[in-house]
């Protein structure tokens, strides 16, 4: 039976030009209706570029009339008058100057709803590890009053700046890195309010010199502020990824996490259960912050579990020593975790 959520699911097939995210994620579809086989279907779009409009036009009446019981296919589309400088689709008028970066693939923002989850140690660790599947990756700190990239992806070089007045982001482990605490002095405080954030995440994703990535991820603070709405506005980003540990108390705010990005229409990725459970010395398995909420919130909020993350000593000590052990330890059972958590979002980003 031809019903609204297949049409729905059967328009995440049609991607904005020149964007990997389609139509469905970035908020465009406002109205589906069903009627005896006739499909019509209402599309909003931000931006006033009419090629734009025309492709994504005549992409949904091709994936549309494709479709088992279509009859007749009716595509209205509505956008805002005025000239099209190419800028990217967005959920409102908040969003409405974000712009693609050349040369990077994919934008992936990793947050947390609270701190303490270990969303940093899983951020450095995805990173290396799709390096370690064959990826060109970049990894931006985004925590500007807590840096802790630096630290844990054992480098605190200044990035030079080019010719053209960009920063050159430092590397290791085949990862190239920028953060706050690059710029920073010895313990300096960072005492900045709303605006300064805003400025200075822009500039780190518009003035560094990042080259072609095919990834590109973002180790968001905790929280739902400045940052998360200052990253949303300026790119338009591919996915996020939610990190929580099993108890009540970090899932109840995971849910905050997944509305926010929900609210700025960033499709979810998956979750990541990290701190799943500890393996005594004697080989008895501990939950200490119980087991299996991750995988639970996944199903009840029906986004994918990308994994969970067992307790290793070896992945504090990777962090604390600037060797993450997806770098250390890939195939082993502290490292592989990662591995697998980077293929599968791999598998999902194409």
């Amino acid at each position: 039976m031809l019903t609204q959520e297949a049409i729905l699911d059967a328009l995440k097939a049609v991607k904005y030009p020149g964007y990997s995210r389609d139509i469905i994620s970035f908020g465009l579809v406002k109205h589906v209706a069903v009627n005896n086989g006739a499909v019509n279907v209402r599309l909003e779009l931000t931006s006033p570029n009419p090629d734009a409009a025309k492709i994504i036009k005549a992409e949904c009446e091709n994936v549309l009339r494709g479709q088992p019981g279509v009859t007749h296919v009716f595509v209205e589309m509505k956008q805002p008058a005025g000239p099209a400088p190419g800028a990217a689709p967005a959920a409102g008028g908040a969003f409405q100057n974000q712009n693609k970066v050349p040369g990077i693939k994919r934008i992936v923002a990793i947050a947390s709803g609270k701190g303490g989850v270990g969303k940093s140690t899983c951020s450095v660790n995805l990173a290396c590890a799709l390096t370690h599947l064959g990826a060109r990756v970049g990894l931006l700190d985004c925590d500007i009053y807590g840096p802790s990239i630096p630290l844990m992806m054992g480098i605190h070089q200044r990035p030079v700046v080019s010719d053209d007045e960009k920063l050159i982001p430092p590397s290791n482990h085949g990862v190239k890195l920028m953060s706050m605490g690059f710029l920073l002095t010895d313990d300096q405080p960072v005492i900045w309010r709303g605006p300064m954030i805003q400025k200075t995440i822009q500039q780190f994703i518009t003035q560094v010199e990042w080259g072609q990535l095919d990834y590109l991820l973002v180790d968001l603070p905790p929280g739902t502020g400045d940052a998360q709405l200052s990253l949303c506005q300026t790119v338009p980003l591919d996915g996020g990824v939610i990190v929580t540990t099993p108890q009540e108390a970090s899932l109840g705010v995971v849910r905050k996490g997944i509305a926010m990005f929900e609210k700025v229409n960033v499709p979810l990725l998956g979750i990541i259960e990290n701190m799943s459970y500890f393996m005594a010395p004697g080989g008895q398995r501990v939950e200490i912050f119980g087991h299996g909420g991750g995988r639970t919130e996944a199903e009840r909020q029906e986004i994918p579990f990308l994994g969970e993350v067992p307790i290793f000593v070896e992945i504090r000590e990777g962090g604390d020593k600037g060797t993450p052990v997806s770098v250390s330890h890939p195939a082993d059972p502290q490292g592989k975790p990662f591995i697998q958590i980077a293929e599968a979002l791999r598998q999902k980003l194409g």
